[in-house]
């Protein structure tokens, strides 16, 4: 709490600092009279002091009132309601799409250190994480939506499809932005368990291990990668904030109604209020998701006390 309290004060204040105004537009419109623009100025508080506004807006979302969208005209909590689910799930596939590839492919190349197949993965994991999300993004548009044409490369809300239909035209669209985020996190999380792996692989326990005749892949299940994922879950949650960056990116591409796509709208349309409340929700997301990973650690490390 003390940390999204901090984390509030500082998006408010840069927000209200920054230039532009959400009722500029009505200031250069000759057709609305001054007292129209100081009324709504007034009803909205945007002439008040800074630290009566800030303690408007935070009383005001705890009761779960984020504000009216000066450029939709509906309230704010609404907007991100009907976004963030999309999002949400984006992410969580394109992370559990990484972890699919990383773990495995992290630890055959860390058993088979210096192969053909380790120096493959090293190279491919090197591209992958050296390529930007939105240059990704375009040559899968180019390949397999123009070139091929397999997948739609425009993501949309409304299709007209029922029942197993439905669901097959989301799966189409969402490959590719999941996909892309998804390769993206598992290139540097591969190189990250290749390297846990090494290190956890030459320790004492795992010798032991092997010396008491236990199988091998109850050695590498139980002892290795069990502890060697405990720095993954570290860079997993220390990357929460390039994973919204890039859904962002990726969700300009390919048209994805969530809540990134939804920010930058509104930044450019300084629609204030869901600038804000946007940026808080990631903010959230990022803490939760690090709580999240200091759970993590408990599960993977027994010795590890939450006292």
């Amino acid at each position: 709490m003390p940390a999204l309290l901090g984390i509030s004060v500082v998006l408010f204040t840069v927000l209200a600092l920054a230039p532009g105004d959400p009722f500029e537009e009505l200031a250069t419109n000759p057709n609305v009279p001054p007292e129209v623009r100081q009324n709504l100025r007034a009803k909205f508080g945007l002439d008040d002091p800074l630290p009566v506004r800030y303690a408007r807006w935070f009383t005001s979302m705890l009761r779960g009132d984020w504000g009216f969208s000066f450029v939709s005209r509906v309230d704010v909590n609404t907007l991100i309601l009907q976004r963030l689910p999309v999002t949400l799930v984006v992410l969580g596939s394109a992370q559990l799409l990484a972890i699919m590839i990383a773990v495995p492919i992290g630890t055959y190349s860390a058993l088979r250190p210096y192969s053909l197949f380790d120096q493959l993965a090293t190279t491919l994991a090197f591209i992958g994480f050296s390529l930007p999300t939105f240059f990704t993004g375009l040559l899968f548009i180019l390949l397999f939506s123009i070139y091929l044409d397999w997948l739609p490369f425009i993501f949309r809300a409304d299709i007209g499809a029922i029942g197993w239909r439905w669901y097959w035209e989301h799966l189409r669209q969402s490959i590719m932005p999941v996909a892309v985020l998804g390769l993206f996190q598992a290139a540097a999380m591969t190189r990250f368990m290749r390297a846990a792996v090494l290190d956890v692989i030459r320790l004492d326990y795992v010798n032991t291990a092997r010396a008491k005749g236990l199988p091998e892949k109850t050695t590498l299940v139980k002892h290795v990668v069990r502890n060697a994922l405990i720095p993954v879950v570290t860079l997993v949650a220390l990357q929460i904030p390039n994973i919204f960056g890039g859904a962002i990116v990726t969700e300009q591409i390919f048209r994805v109604p969530g809540i990134g796509s939804l920010l930058i709208s509104s930044i450019l349309a300084n629609d204030t209020p869901v600038v804000m409340a946007v940026t808080f929700v990631y903010s959230v997301l990022v803490v939760v998701s690090n709580l999240v990973a200091d759970l993590l650690y408990g599960w993977l490390d027994p010795r590890i006390s939450y006292r």
